[in-house]
Protein backbone atom coordinates (compact mmCIF):
# COMPACT_ATOMS: atom_id res chain seq x y z
CA UNK A 1 0.00 0.00 0.00
CA UNK A 2 1.22 3.50 -0.81
CA UNK A 3 1.88 6.19 1.75
CA UNK A 4 2.44 9.89 1.15
CA UNK A 5 3.52 12.42 3.76
CA UNK A 6 3.72 16.15 3.04
CA UNK A 7 6.30 18.45 4.62
CA UNK A 8 4.72 21.82 5.48
CA UNK A 9 5.66 24.94 7.41
CA UNK A 10 6.41 28.62 7.00
CA UNK A 11 9.15 29.63 4.54
CA UNK A 12 12.77 29.20 5.69
CA UNK A 13 12.15 26.76 8.55
CA UNK A 14 14.23 23.93 7.04
CA UNK A 15 11.63 21.96 5.06
CA UNK A 16 13.70 21.52 1.91
CA UNK A 17 16.88 20.73 3.85
CA UNK A 18 14.97 17.98 5.67
CA UNK A 19 13.44 16.73 2.43
CA UNK A 20 16.87 16.46 0.81
CA UNK A 21 18.09 14.37 3.75
CA UNK A 22 15.07 12.08 3.60
CA UNK A 23 14.89 11.42 -0.10
CA UNK A 24 17.09 10.84 -3.10
CA UNK A 25 15.48 13.88 -4.75
CA UNK A 26 17.20 17.23 -4.22
CA UNK A 27 14.90 20.18 -3.52
CA UNK A 28 16.35 23.67 -3.73
CA UNK A 29 17.26 25.00 -0.28
CA UNK A 30 18.01 28.71 -0.10
CA UNK A 31 17.78 31.67 2.24
CA UNK A 32 14.70 33.39 0.80
CA UNK A 33 10.92 32.78 0.98
CA UNK A 34 9.29 30.54 -1.63
CA UNK A 35 12.54 29.07 -2.95
CA UNK A 36 10.35 25.94 -3.26
CA UNK A 37 7.66 26.72 -5.83
CA UNK A 38 6.68 23.36 -7.28
CA UNK A 39 5.90 20.58 -4.82
CA UNK A 40 8.61 17.96 -5.16
CA UNK A 41 8.28 14.29 -4.32
CA UNK A 42 10.94 11.80 -3.33
CA UNK A 43 10.80 8.23 -2.13
CA UNK A 44 12.47 7.04 1.05
CA UNK A 45 13.03 3.52 2.36
CA UNK A 46 11.53 2.69 5.72
CA UNK A 47 14.40 1.69 8.04
CA UNK A 48 14.01 -1.87 9.33
CA UNK A 49 16.99 -3.65 10.84
CA UNK A 50 15.08 -6.96 10.78
CA UNK A 51 15.44 -7.23 6.99
CA UNK A 52 19.23 -7.14 7.20
CA UNK A 53 19.34 -9.81 9.90
CA UNK A 54 17.00 -12.09 7.95
CA UNK A 55 19.06 -11.59 4.80
CA UNK A 56 22.15 -12.82 6.65
CA UNK A 57 20.31 -16.12 7.18
CA UNK A 58 18.40 -16.43 3.90
CA UNK A 59 21.03 -15.00 1.48
CA UNK A 60 18.40 -13.57 -0.90
CA UNK A 61 19.01 -12.02 -4.29
CA UNK A 62 17.88 -8.66 -2.93
CA UNK A 63 16.43 -6.84 0.08
CA UNK A 64 13.29 -4.77 -0.58
CA UNK A 65 12.29 -2.40 2.24
CA UNK A 66 8.92 -0.69 2.52
CA UNK A 67 8.87 2.81 1.03
CA UNK A 68 7.21 6.13 1.78
CA UNK A 69 6.63 9.06 -0.59
CA UNK A 70 7.67 12.42 0.86
CA UNK A 71 6.37 15.67 -0.68
CA UNK A 72 8.17 18.97 -0.17
CA UNK A 73 5.40 21.57 -0.18
CA UNK A 74 6.16 25.29 -0.52
CA UNK A 75 6.08 27.47 2.59
CA UNK A 76 2.62 28.59 3.61
CA UNK A 77 2.04 32.13 4.87
CA UNK A 78 -0.69 34.05 6.64
CA UNK A 79 -3.57 34.38 4.18
CA UNK A 80 -2.78 31.14 2.31
CA UNK A 81 -6.41 30.02 2.66
CA UNK A 82 -7.35 33.10 0.58
CA UNK A 83 -4.61 32.52 -1.96
CA UNK A 84 -1.81 34.59 -0.41
CA UNK A 85 1.73 33.52 -1.27
CA UNK A 86 1.23 30.32 -3.21
CA UNK A 87 -1.57 29.17 -0.92
CA UNK A 88 -4.31 27.63 -3.03
CA UNK A 89 -1.98 25.46 -5.08
CA UNK A 90 -0.20 24.07 -2.06
CA UNK A 91 -3.25 23.56 0.11
CA UNK A 92 -4.29 21.22 -2.70
CA UNK A 93 -0.94 19.41 -2.37
CA UNK A 94 -1.61 18.87 1.34
CA UNK A 95 -5.06 17.44 0.59
CA UNK A 96 -3.43 14.61 -1.41
CA UNK A 97 -1.23 13.51 1.53
CA UNK A 98 -1.97 10.86 4.16
CA UNK A 99 -0.08 12.67 6.91
CA UNK A 100 1.48 16.06 7.55
CA UNK A 101 5.07 16.63 8.68
CA UNK A 102 4.86 20.14 10.15
CA UNK A 103 8.36 21.62 10.44
CA UNK A 104 8.85 24.34 13.06
CA UNK A 105 11.95 26.51 13.31
CA UNK A 106 13.39 26.10 16.80
CA UNK A 107 16.83 27.64 16.32
CA UNK A 108 18.33 31.14 16.21
CA UNK A 109 20.47 32.20 13.26
CA UNK A 110 20.84 35.84 12.25
CA UNK A 111 21.97 34.75 8.78
CA UNK A 112 18.67 32.98 7.99
CA UNK A 113 15.73 35.33 7.62
CA UNK A 114 12.36 34.57 9.20
CA UNK A 115 9.28 35.54 7.23
CA UNK A 116 7.77 37.16 10.36
CA UNK A 117 10.98 38.71 11.62
CA UNK A 118 11.51 36.63 14.77
CA UNK A 119 11.72 33.01 15.90
CA UNK A 120 8.54 31.81 17.63
CA UNK A 121 7.59 28.21 16.74
CA UNK A 122 4.28 28.29 18.63
CA UNK A 123 3.17 31.39 16.71
CA UNK A 124 4.32 29.76 13.46
CA UNK A 125 2.35 26.61 14.28
CA UNK A 126 -0.78 28.65 14.98
CA UNK A 127 -0.45 30.49 11.65
CA UNK A 128 -0.38 27.22 9.68
CA UNK A 129 -3.15 25.70 11.82
CA UNK A 130 -5.37 28.73 11.25
CA UNK A 131 -4.89 28.69 7.49
CA UNK A 132 -5.73 24.99 7.25
CA UNK A 133 -8.73 25.47 9.56
CA UNK A 134 -10.02 28.40 7.49
CA UNK A 135 -9.77 26.35 4.31
CA UNK A 136 -11.66 23.49 5.98
CA UNK A 137 -14.32 25.92 7.20
CA UNK A 138 -14.72 27.16 3.63
CA UNK A 139 -15.11 23.54 2.43
CA UNK A 140 -17.69 22.78 5.13
CA UNK A 141 -19.79 25.90 4.56
CA UNK A 142 -19.87 25.22 0.82
CA UNK A 143 -20.94 21.61 1.42
CA UNK A 144 -23.58 22.63 3.97
CA UNK A 145 -25.34 24.78 1.38
CA UNK A 146 -25.87 21.67 -0.73
CA UNK A 147 -26.76 19.24 2.06
CA UNK A 148 -28.96 21.41 4.29
CA UNK A 149 -31.93 21.52 1.95
CA UNK A 150 -31.78 17.76 1.28
CA UNK A 151 -31.71 17.04 5.01
CA UNK A 152 -34.38 19.46 6.24
CA UNK A 153 -36.75 19.67 3.29
CA UNK A 154 -36.26 16.44 1.40
CA UNK A 155 -35.91 14.26 4.51
CA UNK A 156 -32.87 12.43 3.08
CA UNK A 157 -31.55 10.19 5.89
CA UNK A 158 -27.95 10.18 4.60
CA UNK A 159 -28.05 13.95 4.17
CA UNK A 160 -29.15 14.33 7.81
CA UNK A 161 -26.18 12.26 8.97
CA UNK A 162 -23.78 14.30 6.85
CA UNK A 163 -25.31 17.58 8.06
CA UNK A 164 -24.74 16.52 11.67
CA UNK A 165 -21.10 15.78 10.87
CA UNK A 166 -20.69 19.13 9.10
CA UNK A 167 -22.21 21.02 12.02
CA UNK A 168 -19.90 19.28 14.52
CA UNK A 169 -16.85 20.12 12.42
CA UNK A 170 -18.00 23.72 11.91
CA UNK A 171 -18.43 24.27 15.66
CA UNK A 172 -14.91 22.99 16.37
CA UNK A 173 -13.27 24.99 13.59
CA UNK A 174 -15.01 28.20 14.66
CA UNK A 175 -13.42 27.68 18.08
CA UNK A 176 -9.97 27.48 16.49
CA UNK A 177 -9.75 23.70 16.87
CA UNK A 178 -8.69 21.29 14.13
CA UNK A 179 -11.19 18.82 12.69
CA UNK A 180 -9.20 15.86 14.08
CA UNK A 181 -10.30 16.88 17.60
CA UNK A 182 -13.88 15.83 16.69
CA UNK A 183 -14.85 12.16 17.01
CA UNK A 184 -17.92 10.28 15.79
CA UNK A 185 -19.63 7.15 17.09
CA UNK A 186 -21.52 5.51 14.23
CA UNK A 187 -20.09 3.95 11.07
CA UNK A 188 -22.28 6.22 8.91
CA UNK A 189 -20.91 9.33 10.64
CA UNK A 190 -17.32 8.12 10.27
CA UNK A 191 -17.90 7.40 6.57
CA UNK A 192 -19.45 10.85 6.04
CA UNK A 193 -16.53 12.49 7.83
CA UNK A 194 -13.94 10.67 5.71
CA UNK A 195 -15.69 11.67 2.48
CA UNK A 196 -15.00 15.36 3.20
CA UNK A 197 -11.19 14.99 2.94
CA UNK A 198 -10.58 17.87 5.34
CA UNK A 199 -7.03 19.15 5.77
CA UNK A 200 -7.12 19.25 9.57
CA UNK A 201 -8.31 15.65 9.97
CA UNK A 202 -4.91 14.46 8.75
CA UNK A 203 -2.54 13.14 11.44
CA UNK A 204 0.32 15.53 12.21
CA UNK A 205 3.92 15.01 13.24
CA UNK A 206 5.49 18.24 14.51
CA UNK A 207 9.19 18.30 13.68
CA UNK A 208 11.17 20.80 15.75
CA UNK A 209 14.18 21.81 13.66
CA UNK A 210 16.92 22.72 16.16
CA UNK A 211 20.60 23.66 16.11
CA UNK A 212 23.28 20.95 16.41
CA UNK A 213 23.72 21.45 20.16
CA UNK A 214 20.01 20.86 20.82
CA UNK A 215 19.64 17.74 18.66
CA UNK A 216 19.70 15.38 21.63
CA UNK A 217 17.62 17.09 24.33
CA UNK A 218 15.88 20.01 22.61
CA UNK A 219 15.80 23.58 23.89
CA UNK A 220 13.45 26.23 25.24
CA UNK A 221 11.68 26.52 21.89
CA UNK A 222 10.92 22.77 21.75
CA UNK A 223 9.60 22.83 25.31
CA UNK A 224 7.17 25.58 24.32
CA UNK A 225 6.00 23.49 21.35
CA UNK A 226 5.52 20.42 23.57
CA UNK A 227 3.34 22.47 25.90
CA UNK A 228 1.33 23.92 23.00
CA UNK A 229 0.45 20.53 21.49
CA UNK A 230 -0.09 18.52 24.70
CA UNK A 231 -3.86 18.34 24.15
CA UNK A 232 -3.64 17.53 20.44
CA UNK A 233 -3.78 14.08 18.92
CA UNK A 234 -0.31 14.60 17.41
CA UNK A 235 3.32 13.61 17.87
CA UNK A 236 6.49 15.68 18.16
CA UNK A 237 10.07 14.93 17.09
CA UNK A 238 13.27 16.91 17.63
CA UNK A 239 15.66 16.96 14.65
CA UNK A 240 18.57 19.10 13.52
CA UNK A 241 18.11 19.27 9.74
CA UNK A 242 21.65 20.58 9.34
CA UNK A 243 23.03 17.64 11.35
CA UNK A 244 21.02 15.27 9.14
CA UNK A 245 22.47 17.01 6.06
CA UNK A 246 25.99 16.46 7.41
CA UNK A 247 25.23 12.77 8.07
CA UNK A 248 23.86 12.35 4.55
CA UNK A 249 27.19 13.52 3.12
CA UNK A 250 29.08 10.68 4.83
CA UNK A 251 29.70 7.65 2.63
CA UNK A 252 29.85 4.63 4.94
CA UNK A 253 27.54 3.26 7.62
CA UNK A 254 30.46 3.22 10.09
CA UNK A 255 31.18 6.93 9.53
CA UNK A 256 27.53 7.80 10.06
CA UNK A 257 27.36 5.80 13.29
CA UNK A 258 30.52 7.46 14.63
CA UNK A 259 29.06 10.87 13.82
CA UNK A 260 25.84 10.00 15.67
CA UNK A 261 27.76 8.74 18.69
CA UNK A 262 29.75 11.97 18.81
CA UNK A 263 26.44 13.85 18.88
CA UNK A 264 25.13 11.62 21.67
CA UNK A 265 22.51 10.08 19.38
CA UNK A 266 21.75 6.40 18.74
CA UNK A 267 19.78 6.79 15.50
CA UNK A 268 19.52 9.42 12.79
CA UNK A 269 16.63 11.86 12.92
CA UNK A 270 15.50 10.82 9.44
CA UNK A 271 15.12 7.20 10.54
CA UNK A 272 13.20 8.28 13.62
CA UNK A 273 10.97 10.51 11.51
CA UNK A 274 9.93 7.77 9.08
CA UNK A 275 9.25 5.38 11.96
CA UNK A 276 7.19 8.08 13.67
CA UNK A 277 5.08 8.59 10.53
CA UNK A 278 4.41 4.85 10.42
CA UNK A 279 3.35 4.89 14.06
CA UNK A 280 1.18 7.99 13.49
CA UNK A 281 -0.72 6.22 10.69
CA UNK A 282 -1.01 2.92 12.60
CA UNK A 283 1.12 1.20 9.98
CA UNK A 284 3.17 -1.96 10.49
CA UNK A 285 5.09 -4.38 8.29
CA UNK A 286 4.98 -8.09 7.64
CA UNK A 287 7.84 -9.80 5.83
CA UNK A 288 8.24 -12.39 3.11
CA UNK A 289 11.59 -14.19 3.04
CA UNK A 290 12.97 -16.46 0.32
CA UNK A 291 15.93 -17.01 -1.96
CA UNK A 292 14.68 -14.41 -4.42
CA UNK A 293 14.14 -11.60 -1.91
CA UNK A 294 13.51 -10.53 1.65
CA UNK A 295 10.75 -7.96 1.43
CA UNK A 296 8.77 -5.75 3.83
CA UNK A 297 5.07 -5.13 3.15
CA UNK A 298 3.04 -2.34 4.74
CA UNK A 299 -0.34 -2.95 6.38
CA UNK A 300 -2.58 -1.19 8.91
CA UNK A 301 -2.54 -2.35 12.51
CA UNK A 302 -5.46 -4.71 13.12
CA UNK A 303 -5.69 -6.13 9.60
CA UNK A 304 -6.53 -9.82 9.25
CA UNK A 305 -4.49 -12.31 7.22
CA UNK A 306 -6.59 -12.10 3.99
CA UNK A 307 -6.29 -8.29 3.92
CA UNK A 308 -2.52 -8.56 4.24
CA UNK A 309 -2.43 -11.19 1.51
CA UNK A 310 -4.20 -8.66 -0.70
CA UNK A 311 -1.30 -6.24 -0.23
CA UNK A 312 0.84 -8.65 -2.27
CA UNK A 313 -1.83 -9.37 -4.88
CA UNK A 314 -5.62 -9.09 -4.96
CA UNK A 315 -5.83 -12.75 -6.06
CA UNK A 316 -4.15 -13.78 -2.79
CA UNK A 317 -6.99 -12.18 -0.83
CA UNK A 318 -9.79 -13.49 -3.07
CA UNK A 319 -8.54 -17.08 -2.96
CA UNK A 320 -7.11 -17.04 0.56
CA UNK A 321 -6.88 -20.50 2.17
CA UNK A 322 -4.47 -20.05 5.08
CA UNK A 323 -1.33 -18.26 6.19
CA UNK A 324 1.85 -19.90 7.44
CA UNK A 325 3.35 -17.58 10.04
CA UNK A 326 6.79 -17.48 11.64
CA UNK A 327 7.54 -15.00 14.39
CA UNK A 328 10.64 -12.94 13.65
CA UNK A 329 12.36 -13.87 16.93
CA UNK A 330 11.79 -17.58 16.20
CA UNK A 331 13.29 -17.26 12.71
CA UNK A 332 16.39 -15.59 14.14
CA UNK A 333 16.65 -18.16 16.95
CA UNK A 334 16.38 -21.27 14.76
CA UNK A 335 18.15 -19.84 11.71
CA UNK A 336 15.97 -21.15 8.87
CA UNK A 337 12.38 -21.90 7.85
CA UNK A 338 13.09 -25.64 7.92
CA UNK A 339 14.46 -25.47 11.47
CA UNK A 340 11.43 -23.45 12.59
CA UNK A 341 9.10 -26.08 11.12
CA UNK A 342 11.05 -28.88 12.81
CA UNK A 343 10.80 -27.08 16.15
CA UNK A 344 7.02 -26.79 15.73
CA UNK A 345 7.15 -23.00 15.80
CA UNK A 346 5.40 -22.30 12.50
CA UNK A 347 1.78 -21.23 12.98
CA UNK A 348 -0.96 -22.13 10.50
CA UNK A 349 -3.57 -19.37 10.65
CA UNK A 350 -6.98 -18.81 9.10
CA UNK A 351 -9.03 -15.84 7.97
CA UNK A 352 -9.47 -14.36 11.45
CA UNK A 353 -5.76 -14.17 12.29
CA UNK A 354 -4.69 -10.60 13.11
CA UNK A 355 -1.27 -10.10 11.57
CA UNK A 356 1.42 -8.76 13.91
CA UNK A 357 4.31 -6.43 13.14
CA UNK A 358 7.33 -8.41 11.95
CA UNK A 359 5.42 -11.60 11.15
CA UNK A 360 7.12 -13.61 8.39
CA UNK A 361 4.26 -14.74 6.17
CA UNK A 362 3.64 -17.33 3.49
CA UNK A 363 0.12 -17.29 2.01
CA UNK A 364 -1.68 -20.31 0.56
CA UNK A 365 -4.41 -19.42 -1.91
CA UNK A 366 -6.48 -20.84 -4.73
CA UNK A 367 -8.02 -18.83 -7.58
Amino acid sequence: MSLKAGIVGLPNVGKSTLFNCLSSAKAQAANFPFCTIDAQMGQVSVPDERLTKLAELVHPGRIVPAVCDIVDIAGLVKGASKGEGLGNQFLANIRECDAIIHVLRCFDDANIVHVDGSVDPVRDKEIIDMELQLKDLETIESRMQKVEKQARVGGDKQAKIELGVLEAYKAALQQGKSARTVSFETEDEVAAAKSLFLLTTKPVLYVCNVDDQSAKDGNEYTRHVAEAIKDEDAQMLIISAQTEADIAELETYEEKQMFLEDMGLTESGCNRLIKAIYSLLNLQTFITAGEMEVKAWTFRRGWKAPQCAGVIHTDFEKGFIRAEVIKYDDYIKYGSEAAVREAGKMGVEGKEYEVQDGDIMHFRFNV
